[in-house]
This record gives C-alpha cells, sequence and structure tokens, in this order.
C-alpha cells in the first residue's frame, strides 16, 4: 500500500493521542505509531533502518548539551545557591504591588537562564516559595498561578533544551535560537508581572504589602546572585565569542558550577552523585523520546506526509498570518492531550517546511513552537507543569493550580499575536550579534 491521504494524517494522531490518554509513556507511544505506519504502508522493511537511525541520532554532538545543562542545574539546586537566589531576588521585589508574587516570576526567569527545563523550573522554585508564603495573607491560587506559568520561561530563555532538540531537528543554529529565546522570554516574564500588578490593584486580597529590609543587608545578599549570573554570563559568553560551541559551553558551565559550590562550602560527594543520578534518569527519559520521535519523522516522511501538507496548506488563500492563527488553535488543542516535548518532535518536520514556505524565519518558528509548547505545559489535562507543582505543594487540589493558572494563558496568546505582527521581536537580537 503506498501513497497517503488526509485520512492518514487523522488515524495516525488519533493512535498517538490514544496510546498516551492510556498512560503508555511518551517515546514507547511514539515508537508504537511509527511502527503501525511502518507495517501498514510497507510491511516490515522499514523496521531494519531503526538501529542505523537510533545511532545517528545519538551519535550528534549537539545533544551532549542536554545531560550537561541537567546537570549544571541539578548541582546548583542541590547546592541551595537557588534558595538564597530567591531571597536575593524578594529583597528587591517585595515593594511592587504583588509583592513576592513577582519574586516568584523574577526567581524563575533567572533559573531558567541556568536550568534550561520548565519541568525543573517548576519544581525548585515551588519548593523555595511556597515556605516563604507560609503565614502570609496572599491568595493561593495566584502563588500556584505564579509558580507554575513563571516556570514555563524555563524553555524560552536560553539555555532551552527544547530549542536545542529543535535545531538539532531542523538544522537550525542553535546560538543563534538562544539570542532569539531572550526578547520573548523577558517580554513572557514581563507581561506576567504586568497582570499580576493589575490584579493586585484591582484586588488587594490578591497580595499584601512588606516593609523592605536595610538597605544594607540587601545589599549583602545581592552576592547571592553572582552564580547564576556568572554561569549564565560565561555559557552564553563563550558561545557567542566564538570560544565555545553550544555543547562545549554546557561543560563550562559545569565546572563552573562546581567550582562556585565548592568555593561557598556546599560541596560534597554526595551531592556530585545525587546530581549525576537525577541527570542520567531526566536524560535517557529525553534522548528515549528523541530516538522513538526520529524514527516516526522518518516514516512520516517516506509515506510522504509532509509533502502533502505542505502542498494542501499552499493551496489555501488565506494570508500568512491567518495560516499561524490555525497553527495556534491547532497546537493548543494538541496541548490539551500531548506532553509539550512530544508536541514539539512529532509535530515539527510536518509544519516546519510549510511555515518556511510561508515565508517565517526558521528562528522565528522555533520560538512560536516553544511558545506553544509552554502552553502546553499548563493546559489540563495533560500540563506537566500543574502536576508537578501540585506534586511539590503536596496537599489540597490540583483544581486550584488550574484556576492559578488561568489568568496568565491570556498573556502566552498576548505574546504569539505580538510576534506574528511583529515578527523582529524575535529576530532581531540573533540579527544584531551576527
Amino acid at each position: 500500500m503506498t501513497g497517503a491521504g488526509p485520512e492518514t494524517i487523522l488515524i495516525g494522531f488519533a493512535i498517538l493521542l490514544v496510546l498516551l490518554s492510556v498512560g503508555m509513556h511518551i517515546g514507547t507511544a511514539l515508537f508504537a505509531t511509527a511502527a503501525f505506519g511502518s507495517w501498514w504502508y510497507f510491511g516490515g522493511v522499514m523496521f531494519n533502518p531503526f538501529g542505523t537511525m537510533m545511532w545517528s541520532t545519538l551519535n550528534n554532538f549537539l545533544l551532549v548539551a542536554i545531560p550537561l545543562y541537567v546537570l549544571m542545574g541539578e548541582i546548583l539546586v542541590r547546592a541551595g545557591i537557588t534558595a538564597r537566589m530567591y531571597t536575593a531576588i524578594d529583597d528587591w521585589m517585595r515593594h511592587l504591588p504583588g509583592g513576592l508574587l513577582h519574586t516568584n516570576l523574577a526567581a524563575s526567569t533567572v533559573f531558567a537562564s541556568i536550568s534550561g527545563s520548565s519541568v525543573a523550573t517548576a519544581a525548585t522554585i515551588g519548593t523555595v516559595a511556597f515556605p516563604a508564603f507560609r503565614d502570609k495573607a496572599y491568595a493561593e491560587k495566584w502563588v500556584l498561578g505564579t509558580v507554575v506559568s513563571g516556570a514555563t520561561i524555563g524553555i524560552l530563555i536560553p539555555p532551552s533544551i527544547n530549542l536545542i532538540i529543535f535545531g538539532a531537528m531542523t538544522n537550525t543554529s542553535i546560538g543563534q535560537l538562544f539570542l532569539a529565546g531572550v526578547v520573548p522570554g523577558l517580554l513572557l516574564a514581563s507581561l506576567f508581572m504586568g497582570t499580576v500588578i493589575i490584579a493586585s490593584v484591582l484586588d488587594p486580597t490578591v497580595s499584601e504589602s512588606a516593609p523592605p529590609d536595610a538597605l544594607a543587608a540587601r545589599l549583602r545578599r545581592l552576592r547571592d546572585l553572582l552564580p547564576p549570573l556568572l554561569i549564565f554570563i560565561g555559557v552564553m559568553g563563550s558561545i557567542y565569542t566564538g570560544w565555545a560551541t553550544p555543547t562545549e559551553a554546557a561543560g563550562l558551565g559545569v565546572v563552573a558550577a562546581t567550582i562556585l559550590v565548592a568555593l561557598h562550602g556546599d560541596f560534597t560527594i554526595r551531592l556530585l552523585l545525587d546530581s549525576a543520578l537525577s541527570t542520567v534518569k531526566v536524560s535517557a527519559m529525553t534522548l528515549l523520546i528523541l530516538i522513538a520521535a526520529f524514527y516516526l519523522n522518518f516514516i512520516v516522511g517516506v509515506i510522504g506526509i509532509p509533502a502533502l501538507l505542505t502542498n494542501a496548506m499552499a493551496g489555501l488563500t488565506i494570508p500568512a498570518w491567518q495560516m499561524i492563527m490555525l497553527l495556534v488553535v491547532i497546537y493548543v488543542a494538541l496541548g490539551c492531550f500531548m506532553d509539550s516535548l512530544a508536541m514539539m518532535i512529532a509535530t515539527t518536520p510536518i509544519v516546519f517546511p510549510v511555515v518556511v514556505a510561508l515565508g517565517y524565519d526558521p528562528l522565528w518558528f522555533g520560538v512560536f513552537l516553544v511558545i506553544m509548547c509552554e502552553i502546553a505545559l499548563i493546559t489540563p489535562p495533560v500540563g506537566m507543569n500543574i502536576f508537578v507543582v501540585q506534586a511539590v505543594r503536596g496537599r489540597g487540589s490540583v483544581t486550584d493550580v488550574i484556576k492559578g493558572v488561568i489568568p496568565f494563558i491570556a498573556c502566552f496568546f498576548a505574546l504569539a499575536i505580538a510576534i506574528t505582527a511583529f515578527p523582529n521581536i524575535v529576530t532581531w537580537l540573533p540579527n544584531s550579534l551576527e
């Protein structure tokens, strides 16, 4: 049986969604969908390239950056640097309408610059933030909402694991993608903070005000912001000065994190072993998904689905911006059922050529796709950040977390509209530093 029609796409997505809905691991579900497509169209012939494809996928120098960035974040979290960073940021945020809510958002933004993982940011900031709100008169849903939403910045501000994977899949410069994510990431953080300010002004029960500490104490605690700042400058600076590739820069970040932790007196062999074990678990899960997704992408390409979609969308007479808005609707719908990473990996080979054919820059689409993934991270029923924060919270109902997220969803749509209307928001910085 050869050739593919629209029913092929629908059947494929239906199989994938069913497998995910019954709780099958993402990597297994992706491989099973690919295996079904391979068997249906080609019999057993297309199973033969899987071993070679698995090796060629993993034998990619760019992907070495993933475990290195994860390890860097693990070392800093377990050494307590994140907790001290949170306190130092709070010193300068509590005077704003919204108080500690801004600290959650600012701390998420700073930690995103050294983590690269939204889920890790949600777990880390949640662990640090929830004790800080104990016995304070804050509306709990806003506390939960700022932790969940703020964590999504982790896959937009560099270094971003999602951008690394997108770059590897589309042969787009990782360094340029990192630069492209900076301005939208900061803009998203500003939209979040603006939402908190408006809510606090309109409803005083959202937050409480607290007097700042003495200036001398606040200045003294600023030194706790130095470790993440130095690591960010070292990693990003080494990439954009040409001293190191993104992967080599990740290695430098691990070394720098270890040295800074040792200088602070927090380094132990147990800390290193625990960090390494957690890194292995996260990296193995991510790379398993990636292997299965590359095989699915191979089968999808051989069947001819990307060409089918490209021709179909090229035949539409609607403007390009309307096509992008259509993609927003599709991705939001998919995000209700699929994990963000699985959604990105499964759709990129199909959608990427279509968007580029419409005249959009690959850097722009990388950032746009990550924004769609961020929406998936906070969209029930599958929103990963929602369940991570609820697990860290350890009490109450997950419904409270969902209610807290709702006011921030509009910020994502506002950002998507902004970068579609003004693509230079994404491309200005990478083009300026070429």
